[in-house]
């Protein structure tokens, strides 16, 4: 039977990773740029665990406590930006948001 090692975890973080910024690149929709910023938070945090599985130490997995603390108040926070821009303008497309321009 095969073992899992650190390598196939961190293969797995850079897949997701890959993944997340392929959406932020590609895709036009806020909500989905923020879901891809939320799986690059999550390939990092899933690095930060293997890594301290690996080297039995503890310090990792505290910081991934406070990586997605900081993730949660950013979804929240982001939501209530995106309502307020879609209330105001009627669109998610980013290309139309030009808010923050004179």
């Amino acid at each position: 039977m095969m073992e899992i090692t650190l390598s196939h975890y961190l293969l797995l973080s850079a897949v997701i990773f890959t993944i997340g910024v392929v959406g932020v690149l590609t895709r036009r929709n806020i909500l989905i740029i923020m879901m891809s910023v939320e799986l690059m938070l999550n390939s990092a945090n899933l690095t930060l665990i293997a890594f301290s599985h690996y080297l039995q130490n503890i310090d990792g997995m505290i910081f991934v406590f406070f990586t997605m603390t900081v993730a949660a108040a950013e979804v929240g926070v982001g939501l209530a930006i995106v309502m307020t821009i879609f209330r105001n303008k009627e669109t998610l497309d980013v290309a139309n948001l030009n808010i923050l321009r004179n």
